[in-house]
């Protein structure tokens, strides 16, 4: 089984939104809309110096069991055979059900197509052995994409070094992301290690 993801490395992540640009130019995405969102968590401690913060970049999670795609009366919103979910623009209706249906708050209706849109891990690319265009990008390297299935591939190896830092958005909802994230500095636990 192949189950795409990214990892996304935050200890790293320097919050400079390359990973949002590079999403919009290279799928076209509306002004006014983002399929890749970068959010800052922090600061904590205290003032001057020991403040800590980090900023969390948030895109569709590509799960497992995903929500969007049961809600979904239509099939358009999908599995791919890699394990990316994707939106056949095709069979979209515009209902927005994946939208309420989805915990991450990660997709977005267009208007002027009248369609739902989403972070496709540029799938497009994929298909031609690169990596998608916010991998590419990421001025601080902090991402990793391949098979989770591959202990060869970056994002497992990553996961691997990364231990028990690793972590998913929204384990309660059951939908298992393949988008892991690693943070080995929590300063909201009252430690920075």
């Amino acid at each position: 089984m192949t189950r795409k993801g990214i990892v996304i490395d935050l200890d790293r992540c320097v919050g400079c939104h390359s990973c949002t640009i590079s999403c919009k130019q290279e799928n076209n995405v509306p002004l006014g809309a983002f399929w890749n969102h970068v959010l800052q968590a922090g600061p904590w401690g205290k003032h001057p110096y020991d403040l800590h913060m980090y900023f969390l970049p948030v895109i569709c999670q590509h799960c497992l069991d995903p929500e969007c795609v049961r809600a979904c009366p239509t099939g358009a919103s999908h599995k791919g055979a890699d394990g990316i979910v994707l939106i056949d623009k095709t069979k979209c209706i515009g209902c927005q059900y994946c939208i309420m249906a989805c915990p991450y708050g990660v997709r977005y209706y267009n208007k002027e197509e009248g369609l739902v849109e989403k972070c496709t891990l540029c799938a497009h690319l994929v298909e031609r052995g690169e990596d998608p265009a916010c991998v590419k990008t990421c001025v601080g390297k902090a991402r990793f994409f391949g098979d989770l299935d591959d202990a060869n591939s970056a994002a497992a190896k990553a996961i691997a070094a990364a231990g028990d830092k690793v972590f998913t958005l929204r384990p309660d909802m059951g939908t298992n992301p393949t988008v892991r994230y690693i943070l080995r500095k929590q300063p909201w636990r009252g430690g920075t290690k």
